[in-house]
């Protein structure tokens, strides 16, 4: 059993020196969740990665859950068992260059993947709707004791913000979170109003509606996009125009010479015949950098003009074939 494996896979690792849970460069929930949950399971591991988001920060400090930022080129222990990376489908989503020649384990629910795997290596894939999803399945079978009320709190921020306030939740996702608080000692109510009560300042405020002001729409073979760029909240801005009714949303940031597209869809649209996430992994062979992610919603990031990479998706979209039995 896969789980088993990934139990044989951290024993054999921290048997052999210390092994660093790494977590995705932009520091989401579900990544920060996963990393540090994981790592509560045995004193061999330890969370660590480039960034903490707004919400993983603020809760990390709420629960003081123990979590180490990494320098761009981060010094690893001198004596290293392995590297477990949760919630990244490369390398270049971790932000950091890994060492060579250390064994390197992957939990990752994304649909796309372009790591590279030697022997020694182990993949932990699923179709989850959350990495944390699969810490937990772990952790429940594995390490009961580490669930304590705090880790349960990261598993579950992750999954709920992963799944869109479970707007994208499946049965299994479902399942999980009842779950996580079937044993658990808070208040699910009063967390969850905790994790969604964010603060936006009025700058950010400002940059969120000139994002908006700036959108257009455009019909795209048999699709409609509604495309803006942006220079901050990119995925919060996407999600706003799918709820305002877009079949498509592109957000697209240029930054210090790099452009980064930002994807969102609805449900009528995925089961309608766009996947995201492959259009995103198309993009990175068309014109390099590198993209992926889930079906409603991907990114992709490269050295280019912001205009050619909204470009380049645009004609992707445009051939995307619509399935006409739509429900």
């Amino acid at each position: 059993m896969i789980l088993q494996e990934l139990a044989d896979w951290i024993a054999n690792a921290t048997s052999n020196g210390a092994v660093p849970v790494l977590a995705g460069r932009n520091g989401d929930m579900d990544t920060i969740g996963s990393a540090i949950a994981l790592a509560a399971s045995d004193p061999g591991l330890m969370a660590c990665g480039l960034h903490l988001g707004k919400l993983a920060n603020r809760l990390c400090n709420d629960l003081n859950a123990p979590f180490r930022k990494l320098a761009k080129s981060p010094s690893w222990p001198s004596k290293i068992g392995g590297i477990i990376i949760v919630d990244a489908a490369s390398e270049t989503q971790t932000g950091v260059k890994l060492p060579e020649g250390v064994p390197i384990c992957v939990i990752d629910h994304h649909d796309t993947c372009d790591w590279e795997f030697k022997e020694g290596d182990l993949e932990i894939r699923g179709s989850a709707r959350s990495t944390t999803q699969m810490v937990f399945e772990y952790l429940n079978n594995h390490s009961k004791s580490t669930l304590t009320d705090e880790v349960r709190k990261l598993l579950l921020a992750g999954l709920i913000t992963d799944t869109g306030r479970f707007r994208h939740a499946d049965e299994f996702a479902l399942r999980t979170a009842a779950d996580i608080v079937k044993d658990a000692k808070f208040e699910y109510q009063e967390f969850v109003e905790d994790i969604q009560n964010e603060s936006i300042s009025p700058s950010d405020r400002g940059a969120i509606l000139k994002a908006l002001s700036r959108c257009q729409s455009t019909e795209c073979g048999k699709w409609n996009i509604v495309h803006t760029y942006a220079g901050i909240h990119e995925g919060k801005v996407a999600s706003l125009l799918v709820q305002a009714g877009a079949e498509v949303a592109l957000v697209s940031r240029y930054r210090d010479g790099e452009t980064r597209l930002t994807a969102r869809a609805p449900r009528s649209s995925t089961i309608s015949g766009v996947h995201l996430g492959e259009m995103m992994k198309l993009l990175s062979e068309k014109m390099g950098g590198e993209g992926g992610g889930h079906d409603g919603a991907a990114g992709w990031t490269g050295n280019c003009d912001r205009i050619a990479g909204e470009t380049a998706f645009i004609n992707l979209l445009a051939n995307t074939k619509r399935e006409e039995n739509e429900s």
